[in-house]
């Protein structure tokens, strides 16, 4: 552990000296650094190759499921879309330094918020070796140094990535330190890290539930996570039908396991006969498993009486609750006691009961007529995210650049002094 504790120390130490000269860096610097990194991948495509190589088959002999070995996996396809997520986080307006909501005071001084970086930012994540390159690409253009902590998994296709971003990194004039990818897949690493506030200003994990759970409950240092994706689709009795049932299938079928799938279906009684067996039939065609209320297995003949714990469960796979609601009113008490306040979607053609819906529903998204599986970085138009946030303070909802950064006062006078 004191091993542990002195490597931990001194990456720590790097990390912080690193983040002040990131901070200062231009956007031409870092658009020139993540250019450069991207260069590094694309040289060393054959020794990610080779070192992915080693870790699918230690994957495969440690009988690693067919779902992680594909997230794993490096192909050229994969390679390529790294560095295309890196030139688009260069293409991005740079958030650190712009300056707003400046005004001039009664005083004379002139008062308004500048965008800042939050100084070192930990992240650490399990099994898909893409998230070490995007978390660099971000954290660099919004200022920041990173410390990484890929699973083990990973970590001889992490450790190619790293040497090639360090090389990236030096080629552009900033220090390698800005990222640094923890080499040990010591456990205790993840213990010393989340507790060293001197050094990391904020940790990010991204991960099972188990993981999340630990670093919320051990951290010293803030974090910035969410636990579980438990996303609710309501089809009031004025929606429109098409709209409804293709908006109710995407969001359940588009893809499983992500945290924005819609794991509970709310339909009003009003048009619950109408819209559930055409549904049923959609998503029994495509081999999704359904788990109902009393009224809902009426309905629907082969839907399986769904027990209290349904309410309240991430499937991540192709299973779905339902449950017939009297009213808005009432879907809205069932997401406030059930949902993760990750992202919830009415349909409807009502406009009052959409905007009831928009204000009184407490989750980091809620939408009106689209699916759930709109909640992204990339759909909300941030280019990338470094993660969700299901949490109420600084940031919210999918965190993009401008989530990797703070806000500090900013004071312009000319030799004003208090009266």
């Amino acid at each position: 552990m004191t091993d542990i504790r002195t490597q931990m120390d001194e990456i720590g130490r790097n990390a912080r000296e690193a983040s002040r000269q990131v901070a200062r860096a231009d956007s031409g610097v870092k658009n020139s650094a993540l250019e450069a990194i991207a260069a590094a991948i694309e040289a060393s495509r054959p020794a990610l190759l080779a070192a992915n190589e080693k870790d699918m088959a230690a994957g495969r002999t440690s009988g690693l499921d067919a779902a992680l070995l594909d997230r794993l996996a490096l192909t050229d396809a994969r390679i390529a879309g790294m560095t295309e997520g890196l030139r688009q986080i260069a293409a991005l307006p740079d958030p650190v330094g712009n300056i707003s909501d400046m005004n001039y005071l009664p005083s004379g001084i002139q008062v308004g918020k500048m965008r800042v970086p939050l100084g070192v930012v930990g992240i650490i994540y399990e099994s898909r070796p893409n998230v070490t390159v995007d978390a660099a690409g971000l954290c660099l253009k919004s200022g920041n140094a990173a410390i990484l902590r890929g699973g083990k998994e990973a970590i001889h296709s992490n450790q190619a990535l790293a040497h090639a971003i360090q090389t990236g990194l030096e080629k552009a004039g900033l220090p390698a330190a800005a990222v640094q990818v923890i080499e040990t897949t010591d456990r205790a690493v993840v213990g010393e890290m989340i507790t060293m506030p001197d050094y990391v200003d904020v940790i990010i994990p991204r991960g099972g539930k188990g993981l999340i759970e630990r670093i919320s409950e051990e951290a010293r240092v803030p974090v910035i996570k969410h636990l579980d994706g438990i996303c609710h689709v309501y089809i009031d009795d004025d929606a429109d039908p098409e709209k409804a049932l293709q908006i109710a299938f995407n969001a359940k079928t588009h893809r499983y396991g992500v945290c924005n799938a819609m794991e509970t279906l709310l339909i009003a009684e009003g048009i619950a006969a109408q819209l559930l067996p055409e549904l049923a039939k959609m998503y029994r065609e495509v081999g999704v498993e359904l788990r109902g209320c009393e009224t809902s297995c009426k309905v629907i003949t082969d839907c399986i009486a769904a027990l209290p714990e349904d309410w309240d469960t991430e499937y991540l796979a192709p299973v779905l609750s339902i449950r017939v609601v009297k009213d808005l009113d009432e879907a809205m008490d069932h997401i406030c006691a059930h949902s993760s306040a990750h992202t919830e979607t009415i349909v409807t053609e009502n406009f009052s009961r959409a905007r009831r819906f928009l204000r009184e529903v407490d989750s980091s998204s809620v939408m009106v007529n689209a699916s759930t599986r709109f909640a992204d970085g990339f759909e909300y138009g941030l280019g990338a995210e470094i993660g969700i946030s299901t949490d109420k303070f600084h940031a919210r909802g999918p965190v993009g650049l401008e989530g990797l950064t703070s806000q500090k006062y900013v004071v312009l006078g000319d030799g004003h002094i208090r009266n």
